[in-house]
Formats: C-alpha cells, sequence, structure tokens
C-alpha cells in the first residue's frame, strides 16, 4: 500500500507546486502600492508657458532616487535640471530647463512606496500645441521581468521557509515530543530555515536591481547593495538574517539536547525554555514582513503591525503543523508511529489558529479594502475572495480530518489490548517464555535465540538456504569452525527478522483504514494549503483595495478638471518669478478651492528653485476677466508659516478664462508680476 501511495503523494505535490508557480507568474512583479493622485501640469494637459518645475502627489509617502523623477523632451532628452525633492508630506518635484520650447513631454516617474514596493509609470503633457514624441510611455518601466519574478518567487519561498521551520518546530513542541527524534520531521524543519535563510540572501541581493533597472547585471552590485542596507526593507531583511542565526541554534538544541534529556523533570524545564524562545524568535521573524510592508503604513500602523505579526505566527502554526504532520503520517518510523494523541493536540492548535485567523484577517481586510465595493471592483478584493473561499475549503477538510482523528483515537486502546493479549497468549504457550508461532509470518524464537519465520512465504521453505540449517549442513556433520558459522547465522537471521518485523508493523499501520483516511484528509489539505500560501503571498504585492479606488478617484477628478479647464475642485497654478536682484529667484504656487463661482479659499506659498519655502517682504493677487471688463479684484493673503499665505473668501463673480497677476517683492526695490491664466467657475 505504501509503495503505491508514494508516488501519487509526489504526483499531487508537483501538480499543486506547479500550480502555485503559475500564480506567482501571473502576478505582476512590481504591483503599485502607492499611486499618484495628482500632477502639474497634469496628464495630457497643454499648457501656455514651459513650467518651472514638475510636481507629482501620491497616495503615500515614497523614497526618492537621483532618477526617481525624469522629464523628456520630444526626442527623449531629459530637461530636469536637479535631484527631485520633496515640496510637502507626500508631493515632489523636480526643477526644469527655462525656456523649453513648444512640444510634448515625456515624465516618467520610479519610486519605491512606503510599503516597499516599487512604483513606476510615466505621461506626458504639452507646450503650446501637442507634437511627435520619439519617447515610448509604455516603455518607461525599466524592470525587465526576470528580476521581479526571481524576487516575487523568493518572497513565495521566504514565507513558505518561515511557515515550514516555526510550524514545524510548534508541531513538535506542542503536539509530538516525540517527534524531535524522527528523522523525517528533522529534516522537515531543517529544510525550512534552510529555504528562508537562501531567500533572504538572495532577496538582499535582488533588492537594489528589482527597485532600480531591473537588470540582471545590477543583482550583484554591491554599490547598490550598499544602498539597500540603508532602506528600511534592507533592515528588515538584515534582521532576518541576525534571528535566523537565533533559530538555528533552537533547532540544534530542540533536535539534538532535547531529544537526548532523559530526565523528566529536566526536561520540562527545557520545554518551557524552548517553548518561550521559539515564540520569540518566531514573532520577531514575522515582524521582519510587518515592519516593511503593508501594516507599516496607512490606517493604524501601530496596531496593524502587531495584528500582522500575530497573523502569520497563526498561518504557520497551522499549515506549518500540517505539513510536519503530513510528514510524520507518510514518512515516520514503523517503530515511531505519530499517535492519535499528537493529532488531537494538533487539531486544537489548529482551531485555535483559524480562530486568530478570522480575528486577525477581518481586521487586515477592513484596514485594506475601506469599502464593500472594493472586493469586487479592485484586484486586491479579488484574489482576497479567493483566498477566504481557500480557507473556508481547507477548513472544511480540516473538520473531516477531526473525524478520522477521532476513529482512530478509539482504534488505538482496542489493538494495544490486542497486542497484549497476543502476548500473554504466546508465553503461555511456551513456559520458557520463548514465543512461537507457525503458518502467520510471525516470529519464532528457538532454543538459543536465533529467530525463524515459518510459513505464508515469509520466509524460505527448509533446504533452500535462508533457514536455521543450510542444506549441506547435515545432522551430525560436523562443522569445520562451528562457533563463527553459528554466530554469523545468528546475526544474519536476526537482521532478517527484525525487517520482516518493520515491515509487517508498517503493513499492519498502513492499512488500518482509520489512519489511510486520516493520511488522505491531510494530504488534501496541505495541497490547498500550497496554493492559499501562493495566493497569500500575491496579495502581498498587490496594490491594496483602499489605495486602488483612491487612485481611480483622483484620476477620475483629474481628468474632469482638464476636460472642463479647472471648471471644479482645486485649482494650482505654478508660475516662477525673478526679481533681479540677490535671492530673487523662486517659484511662487497659487491655490484656489474649489476655484467655482462665489467664495473661494486661496493660498500661496514661495519657494527657492531647489524647492524650499522663505519668506518675502510683499506678495500681492490680482484677478482679471478680460473679456466681461472685469477687474483687477485685489486680494492681499495673510502671512501664515514661512513661504505661506493664505485668504478665505476669495469672491469670483462669474465664470470665465481668468488672468491671475501675482506681484512678488524682495527687497525694497526689488519687484516683479507674474501672470497665468485659468478657467475658474
Amino acid at each position: 500500500m505504501t509503495q503505491t501511495i508514494a508516488p501519487r503523494v509526489r504526483t499531487v505535490v508537483l501538480l499543486l507546486l506547479a500550480a502555485a508557480c503559475a500564480l506567482l507568474a501571473g502576478a505582476g512583479p512590481a504591483s503599485a502600492h502607492a499611486a499618484v493622485t495628482g500632477s502639474d501640469p497634469g496628464q495630457g494637459a497643454v499648457v501656455d508657458k514651459a513650467p518651472a518645475r514638475i510636481t507629482l502627489t501620491f497616495s503615500e509617502q515614497v523614497a526618492l532616487s537621483d532618477d526617481s523623477l525624469r522629464v523628456l523632451d520630444p526626442e527623449g532628452k531629459r530637461v530636469d535640471t536637479a535631484k527631485p525633492a520633496t515640496v510637502s508630506g507626500t508631493t515632489y518635484a523636480v526643477p526644469l530647463h527655462s525656456g523649453l520650447p513648444d512640444g510634448t513631454y515625456t515624465v516618467a516617474y520610479q519610486v519605491v512606496s512606503a510599503d516597499s514596493h516599487p512604483v513606476a509609470g510615466a505621461y506626458t503633457f504639452s507646450i503650446g500645441a501637442p507634437s511627435k514624441t520619439s519617447v515610448s510611455v509604455s516603455g518607461q518601466s525599466t524592470d525587465d521581468g526576470v528580476v521581479g519574478w526571481l524576487y516575487g518567487f523568493g518572497r513565495y519561498v521566504s514565507y513558505a521557509g518561515f511557515i515550514v521551520m516555526a510550524g514545524g518546530a510548534a508541531f513538535v513542541l506542542a503536539c509530538w515530543r516525540r517527534g524531535a527524534g524522527v528523522r523525517p520531521v528533522q529534516r522537515f524543519v531543517v529544510s525550512g530555515w534552510v529555504a528562508l535563510t537562501a531567500s533572504t540572501l538572495a532577496l538582499l541581493l535582488l533588492r537594489g536591481s528589482f527597485t532600480g533597472s531591473g537588470k540582471v547585471s545590477d543583482i550583484f552590485d554591491l554599490s547598490l547593495l550598499g544602498q539597500v542596507l540603508q532602506t528600511k526593507s534592507g533592515a528588515a531583511l538584515v534582521s532576518r538574517l541576525l534571528l535566523l542565526a537565533a533559530a538555528a541554534l533552537f533547532i540544534a538544541v530542540l533536535f539534538g539536547a532535547y531529544d537526548k534529556r532523559e530526565d523528566a523533570e529536566e526536561k520540562r524545564d527545557l520545554t518551557f525554555g524552548l517553548s518561550i524562545g521559539g515564540v520569540v524568535v518566531a514573532a520577531g521573524l514575522a515582524a521582519s514582513w510587518a515592519m516593511s510592508e503593508h501594516a507599516s503604513v496607512g490606517l493604524q500602523a501601530g496596531i496593524a503591525m502587531p495584528v500582522d505579526v500575530l497573523h502569520l505566527l497563526a498561518v504557520a502554526a497551522w499549515l506549518g503543523g500540517l505539513g510536519a504532520l503530513l510528514v510524520a503520517l507518510y514518512r515516520a518510523p514503523a517503530d515511531t508511529p505519530v499517535d492519535a494523541p499528537a493529532v488531537r493536540r494538533f487539531s486544537q492548535v489548529a482551531f485555535g489558529s483559524v480562530l486568530a485567523l478570522i480575528a486577525t484577517g477581518t481586521y487586515q481586510s477592513w484596514r485594506q479594502l475601506g469599502s464593500w465595493s472594493a472586493f469586487t471592483d479592485t484586484r486586491y478584493g479579488q484574489l482576497l475572495l479567493a483566498k477566504i473561499a481557500l480557507v473556508v475549503v481547507l477548513v472544511g477538510v480540516a473538520w473531516i480530518s477531526r473525524r478520522w482523528t477521532g476513529r482512530l483515537a478509539e482504534t488505538v486502546p482496542v489493538e494495544a489490548s490486542a497486542v497484549r493479549e497476543k502476548e500473554r497468549v504466546g508465553a503461555r504457550a511456551d513456559g520458557t517464555g520463548e514465543t512461537a508461532a507457525v503458518g502467520t509470518g510471525e516470529t519464532a524464537v528457538v532454543g538459543t535465540g536465533e529467530t525463524a519465520v515459518v510459513g505464508d512465504g515469509d520466509a524460505p521453505a527448509e533446504g533452500q538456504g535462508d533457514t536455521g540449517l543450510d542444506t549441506d549442513e547435515q545432522p551430525g556433520t560436523e562443522s569445520a569452525d562451528p562457533e563463527p558459522a553459528d554466530s554469523e547465522r545468528a546475526a544474519q537471521l536476526a537482521r532478517q527478522q527484525a525487517a520482516r518485523d518493520t515491515a509487517q508493523r508498517k503493513r499492519m499501520r498502513d492499512a488500518d483504514p482509520n489512519r489511510f483516511g486520516l493520511r488522505r484528509s491531510v494530504l488534501t489539505e496541505a495541497g490547498i494549503a500550497v496554493v492559499l500560501l501562493a495566493v497569500t503571498t500575491v496579495l502581498t504585492q498587490t496594490e491594496p483595495g483602499r489605495t486602488e479606488q483612491e487612485a481611480k478617484a483622483a484620476t477620475a477628478a483629474s481628468a474632469s478638471s482638464s476636460a472642463d479647464e479647472g471648471a471644479s475642485g482645486a485649482l494650482t497654478l505654478n508660475m516662477p518669478f525673478d526679481t533681479g536682484g540677490e535671492d530673487g529667484k523662486g517659484i511662487v504656487t497659487i491655490d484656489v478651492d474649489p476655484a467655482r463661482v462665489g467664495g473661494n479659499e486661496m493660498h500661496v506659498y514661495v519657494e527657492r528653485p531647489n524647492g524650499r519655502a522663505f519668506d518675502i517682504p510683499e506678495v500681492k493677487v490680482e484677478f482679471t476677466l478680460k473679456a466681461k471688463d472685469i477687474g483687477p479684484l485685489p486680494v492681499a493673503p495673510d502671512h501664515i508659516a514661512t513661504g505661506h499665505w493664505s485668504a478665505n473668501g476669495v469672491q469670483i463673480p462669474m465664470a470665465g478664462d481668468w488672468q491671475v497677476d501675482v506681484t512678488v517683492r524682495t527687497s525694497d526695490i526689488d519687484e516683479v508680476t507674474v501672470s497665468k491664466n485659468a478657467q475658474i467657475g
């Protein structure tokens, strides 16, 4: 039976792994977790004069490099003049050359969101009138695909390694302590440690290329590695490696000193110490994900990170313990089978893990989705629905496993009683305590302790060379060296009998329908768990539903504003100035909200060319509607903070193409007025 099951197990596992890899391959390697919610000039906009800078606003803070924001002219040449800088909060800008000619320009961006995922894209705007451009917008992403796929696969392996290592060790300590001496279980846990360590090192090398050029040749670039080590993601990966060193010590003690400890009190104390140390190390490893991914940004990050740690620990206890149980059921030696109490204890651990997953998963879903519509309208929500469906199926199969566990527990006492009764009958059959069984294939102990098996084909027939007497050794015939021959024959027969006993116990174990049913249901659980882990890995690389919906709303508002030339929504005008005196260059920004007929709120920002705010003696603003001969309507804003002025109740009497004049005075004699037209109302 074992020979027919094992190939089937390997085939099913390989098919499930192939399905998991297919899911990973279908996931975009650089799904955006921060989204562009605004830009100036806007996407597709046509402006009269060349802007002094380009600004982009994201849904969350992002990390910038020297080439994060690039502006290309129609021929593909860069026209930005300095490194990008932070304007305020989530708004970033890059200055441009002055006097740019008319034509279509391309803005390309590649940044890293606060949850460690790269964000890349591009859009165009035009000065004067649109023109042909040699720049391909779709080709702006520098990720060539190979690095992204490798990085995604490395993330999957790291999650799987952690679950196997932490869950397998927890299964041994909490459910089946005899498993500490079982080689297949040891190899299972150690393989998880090796997979997690190797994948963490690989992710550390891949990180620089993944968030930068996307080239395979940059994987071993030490300068990029140095930059990665200074980021939040790099710190998390290094912390994970340090914790893996502690995990190696834990595993060495668990499968070394702990297994060899015989004193009950000492073993109990060591169990307590290993349990505390294991929980601390496992929680630290789980925190290396929480501190650098979704949980670390957005709403209630202080609550979300410990919740994420608890979620990952519950997944490891359930799915990793499930894998260890599967190994124990299929690979444990016949003389050390996993018993019903161990399976029952794991069932209780799994039930508690499921409750924890439901609680933490509900909170995470609310936090990442924000609305019911996000379940069906966003990719994150659709993947989450698939994950929930897999968990429901997995719980259903686990319930079947619990039923098989109950039946197995009922049969174990009966089997033990039968074995003890057989031993007593054998002892009564032979007053010397030697056991004999003829015709059943069981053990017969004869005289000197030599073992023979008689009957049903499990031992050769008399005279065929494997019995207690060779055909050449007839009664009365003396052997040339009888003592060595007898001892060698006894050792050979003992080895043969031990092998037969082990095979017989394994056949009896595998023939138990309850144990076979449990093995089959646990194998099904493990297969579903492999796919569930793949979906979860893709989910962590996908833009959260809340962010995706916010980005869609911002894009729709921007498109509407561009189509109606600012008929509704806030209006932002950037105007460079140069008064000609010392420290006379800068950029003045006018924000009018909601930019429609009636009362409006106006903000004025004055910045140096490098984006740093600074104060000037005076700022005045006037609105003129020349088509209707209205104005100029003066506005004197109040000084609020460094480089910031504000005015409330700015009245716009009618809709139209208004000219906005801003007078900037940087000294007693240095003054200039800059103008820009905008549709208001």
